[in-house]
């Protein structure tokens, strides 16, 4: 994992109550970090993600990920080590609003 991964991880995941995964392997892809629960993927991108034959590959994951029910949330690195409660917020407001969490 990245520094970025391991402080999301570590400082929110590992211990959020609804379930996470890091690593996951979904179809011919591997999540960074998977809720199976709210279908919520969230990936990590840093600055290699914006070359553009990098831009079309996420694409091309958002896409066949979201062919099956997932939500894919991107965020960048400097979001984790800039904003990092922001994006705590942001993540947990993701969960929280998904029907089947709280059904």
């Amino acid at each position: 994992m990245t520094k970025e991964e391991r402080k999301l991880w570590y400082e929110f995941l590992r211990n959020y109550p609804v379930k996470f995964t890091r690593q996951k392997v979904l179809g011919k892809y591997i999540a960074d970090f998977y809720c199976a629960k709210a279908n919520l993927v969230i990936e990590l991108d840093g600055s290699q993600h914006y070359a553009d034959s990098n831009v079309i590959s996420d694409k091309r994951r958002t896409e066949y990920l979201e062919q099956y029910g997932i939500t894919v949330i991107r965020l960048t690195n400097t979001d984790i080590l800039k904003r990092f409660e922001g994006v705590c917020t942001f993540i947990d407001e993701m969960v929280k609003n998904n029907p089947s969490v709280t059904s």
